[in-house]
This record gives C-alpha cells, sequence and structure tokens, in this order.
C-alpha cells in the first residue's frame, strides 16, 4: 500500500528539516551563473541545484514557468530536472498552479502526479479559483499514488487580498475557506500561505493551519525573514514548509552550497 503524502513529508521534513529550495532559472540568474538564458542553461542551472540540495535538505520546488517559457526545449530539460531530483532523493513539489474543472484539470493531475509521467513530481501547486472542489479528481488521483497538492490559500503578492481577503456571507475569508477544506484532507492536501502576509487580515486562524502542510514562500528577496517565521506562524510553525529561492540562489554555483547549509542551519534554530 502506498503512504500518504502527509506521512511521506513528515518523513523527509524529520530526516532533513522543512527547508524547500527553490529552482528558479530566470535570466538574471541565468547570467549570474554564467549560463545561457536557453533550454540548454536552465537544464544545468537545475541540475546544478539538485546537486547541491541533495544531501542537504529534503525538499525542492521548481517554477515550471521559468522552464516553460523555452517551450518543448524546455520542457525537456525540466523532465531531466524533474527526474535527477526524485533520483537523489529530494521531495518535489511542482509549482506549476494548475486549475480548471473536469477532465481537463484532471489531465493536469494525470501530468504531474502519475508514476512514471515525464513530469512526475511528488507534489504539485493547485489553484481553486472555481471551487474547491473543482480539484477533486485531482486530490483523489494524488491520494492513489501517495502524492500531494499544495492548495493556494494566502499568496505573498501584495494585489492578493482583493480576492483572498474577501468574506462569504459567514464572515469566513476565501483564504480561510481554503485552509478549512484542505485540513479536511488529513494531512495530504496542504496550502500556500505567504511568509509575507498577515494571518489576522485574512482571518487565518493558526490553530487550523497547524492541520494542514503549509508551503511558505516569500522569504528573503520578497522580504520575509526565516528568524521571524515562529511569530508569523505561531504554533502552526511545525507544518511550515519555508521556501528559500533568490536569496539561496544568488550566491551562485560556487556558494549555493554554503548558503543552503546556512538557510537550513536557520530554520533549525525555530526548534531550539
Amino acid at each position: 500500500m502506498t503512504d500518504g503524502f502527509g506521512a511521506r513529508l513528515a518523513n523527509v521534513v524529520a530526516e532533513h528539516g522543512p527547508l524547500c529550495v527553490g529552482i528558479d532559472p530566470h535570466a538574471p540568474l541565468l547570467t549570474e551563473w554564467g549560463l545561457a538564458d536557453d533550454a540548454a542553461g536552465v537544464r544545468e542551472f537545475g541540475l546544478r541545484v539538485v546537486e547541491a540540495a541533495a544531501g542537504r535538505i529534503g525538499i525542492v520546488k521548481p517554477q515550471i514557468a521559468f522552464f516553460e517559457r523555452h517551450g518543448s526545449a524546455g520542457y525537456a530539460a525540466l523532465e531531466l530536472v524533474l527526474a535527477a531530483a526524485r533520483a537523489a532523493g529530494l521531495l518535489v513539489i511542482a509549482d506549476v498552479k494548475r486549475g480548471d474543472v473536469g477532465p481537463t484539470v484532471d489531465a493536469y493531475g494525470e501530468a504531474w502526479l502519475t508514476a512514471g509521467s515525464p513530469l512526475e513530481a511528488d507534489a504539485m501547486t493547485a489553484v481553486a479559483y472555481q471551487g474547491f472542489g473543482s480539484l477533486d479528481s485531482v486530490f483523489a488521483r494524488a491520494a492513489a499514488a501517495g502524492k500531494g497538492v499544495f492548495v493556494l490559500a494566502a499568496t505573498s503578492n501584495p494585489e492578493s487580498a482583493e480576492v483572498q481577503a474577501r468574506r462569504g456571507i459567514d464572515g469566513t475569508t476565501v483564504a480561510a475557506d481554503m485552509v478549512r477544506r484542505a485540513a479536511a484532507h488529513g494531512g495530504d492536501v496542504g496550502v500556500v500561505v505567504g511568509a509575507t502576509v498577515s494571518l489576522p487580515e485574512l482571518g487565518l486562524d493558526p490553530m487550523i493551519l497547524a492541520d494542514v502542510p503549509v508551503l511558505a514562500p516569500g522569504f528573503g528577496a520578497q522580504g520575509a525573514r526565516l528568524a521571524d517565521a515562529p511569530q508569523l506562524f505561531g504554533p502552526a510553525i511545525g507544518r511550515v514548509l519555508p521556501n528559500v529561492a533568490r536569496s539561496v540562489l544568488g550566491a551562485g554555483p560556487a556558494g549555493i552550497a554554503d548558503a543552503i547549509d546556512a538557510a537550513r542551519s536557520e530554520v533549525a534554530s525555530w526548534q531550539r
């Protein structure tokens, strides 16, 4: 029987800690790394990040857009990076932010969460703008394969409050409803909550947030500090997967390993 994603994730965090490193080969970083802004460049970038991450941390999050912008060649590069990461024992969260209804959304789940798929990852990010139930087939596919889904709840961009802070007739915000619905899946469905947001302003109860895995972008270049995470997330801090990208990747190929070690040590201080 396939272990559920929640259990798999807990094992990874217990062994390597919760730090997640983004694989974000955007053009300026490629230049800093001395790589061409093409499919070969993003492939080399991704493989070097995987090499630096393996054995240091347990989770990586490729940002698919930076591969997708190079078309089919970019996707071929991505397939190699995904395979290398999973072969290295890393848990891979594909940051794809997919969402739709019916056969279309199910096809997204098939692409990213099916064992043996060229794009196979351990989890994917998803958008429930069409309603949380629109992702039911993706959740079912993920559960059957021991995979995970992280649903956007409270993202780190300032424009997000226009939608995510809106309240329904029962007074619950959109963000809080996403968390509540995800919590019903027993730890196999997580949420994305940016480290730059105010939980009270978005109506997010840390006690409920503690019932789900929380992928938390926004650390580093977007302004949030790893040291402040325990204060921000309170009793939910034990479920938080802090994602760092530019603040680590900017160290370049010669310095990325040390930068990952430094970030990992800072996160480890949460438990001290």
